[in-house]
């Protein structure tokens, strides 16, 4: 226990010297801005880009991987959407954002430095399976879905077209595509390429968790009430159980992952707290204040939920 307590310390220090920084003036919540979009621009995708190429095409492409963490959040999505609209009474746009707190994980800013110390041997592999999952799948899905709940006045084909767009500008997918075709052609990198980008991966776990605390610095805790309850449970505890449930699932129907290493580490990429860039999504639809009370709410308690996710998978 003591072991699985130094790995969610030394992350919650980390995001303490950057909820503190921000706090004691020493940065301003609109200083942090630059270091998280360094990190979503050139950090992460040449984390991504590493991950990817420097692996078989049938690693990253793990079905039981990607068929469970798939499976799982598409399952709580639409729980957590059908709860908000069913249950809460909440607008489709709500109900949207809702569902999207419960599914969408931090996988490259909290995740990847989870796993880089409990399970480092598979890290990268799971960050980039994640990235294909929710880049490619879930964010897409909650664009749609924001976009028809606001009532949009362009056609269905217009939206996807302009989301489809949206989506293969994202930095992380153009870093998955150029991985993957190195990947796939066994394409020889030269130093003078490679290294940079080893420079630039290295350097996303440690500064993604200094802007995550930074960014919830500048939350309003007074905001703080009962309505962000489902949401923070849904991502931290249902979440989890739905994609660990779908791994048993394809493992008895002969779809495994195929390595007990692989599976614990989806179970805990689907505990993380919200993906940092939540709030921003909702803000263009007039949700960004329950989604930040949210994404701070899970992220102080996910101290508690990782450490016993890990607790209960870890070997």
């Amino acid at each position: 226990m003591l072991d699985i307590l130094s790995i969610t310390g030394v992350i919650f220090v980390l995001i303490g010297v950057g909820y503190l920084s921000v706090r004691l003036g020493v940065f301003s919540p609109e200083e942090m801005k630059p270091l998280g979009k360094f990190v979503v621009t050139f950090a992460l995708p040449a984390l991504v880009f590493r991950a990817v190429a420097s692996r078989p095409v049938g690693e990253i492409a793990n079905a039981g991987y990607l068929g469970a963490y798939l499976a799982g959040s598409l399952s709580i999505f639409a729980l957590g959407y059908l709860w908000s609209r069913r249950l809460s009474d909440e607008t489709p746009a709500a109900s949207t954002f809702r569902a999207m707190g419960m599914t969408c994980s931090n996988s490259g800013f909290v995740g990847y430095p989870v796993l880089l110390m409990a399970l480092p041997e598979i890290a990268s592999t799971a960050l980039a399976m994640n990235m294909i999952v929710e880049n490619l799948v879930m964010i897409p899905l909650v664009l749609v879905m924001a976009e028809r709940s606001a009532g949009s006045s362009q056609k269905g084909d217009r939206i996807a077209a302009e989301i489809a767009f949206r989506v293969a500008r994202n930095p992380i997918v153009v870093a998955l595509a150029l991985g993957m075709a190195v990947s796939i052609f066994a394409l020889p990198l030269p130093r003078l390429i490679a290294q940079p980008i080893d420079v630039l991966a290295h350097a996303s776990a440690a500064l993604s968790l200094v802007v995550i605390g930074g960014t919830l610095a500048a939350l309003p805790l007074t905001s703080l009430n009962g309505s962000v309850i489902p949401v923070v449970a849904g991502k931290l505890l249902l979440h989890p159980l739905a994609v660990g449930a779908c791994l048993l699932a394809l493992s008895a129907a002969g779809l495994g992952v195929g390595d007990s290493t692989l599976a614990a580490g989806a179970v805990l990429m689907a505990a993380m707290p919200a993906m940092g860039i939540y709030p921003i999504l909702a803000q263009r639809f007039g949700e960004e204040r329950n989604a930040s009370l949210a994404m701070f709410a899970m992220t102080v308690l996910s101290f508690f939920t990782i450490s016993a996710a890990m607790a209960l998978v870890l070997p």
